[in-house]
């Protein structure tokens, strides 16, 4: 399923990812690491849907594009390399 316009105000962070379906969800980070990852879904708003592809009917974290945004330019400036270490 994916999300219309009109669905705006039922998506909210934290909600449980498989009401927002099942269709749609990329795995754009996936390794080496027995296929747990990190899934994300380009919402109709433009906003972002990520969850955890180990739990699919997890919380789903949704992310307006800007914070998305910052948070890949802050990772290939090197801002997130703390989280390596």
């Amino acid at each position: 399923m994916r999300t219309t316009k009109g669905d705006e105000a039922r998506i909210y962070n934290g909600m449980p990812a498989r009401e927002l379906g099942s269709e749609g969800w990329h795995k754009p980070w996936s390794g080496g690491n027995g296929g747990n990852c990190v899934e994300a879904m380009k919402l109709a708003d433009g906003r972002v849907a990520m969850r955890q592809s180990n739990d699919p009917d997890g919380p789903a974290l949704i992310y307006t594009l800007g914070e998305i945004h910052a948070f890949i330019e802050g990772a290939k400036s090197g801002q997130a390399d703390f989280l390596l270490s």
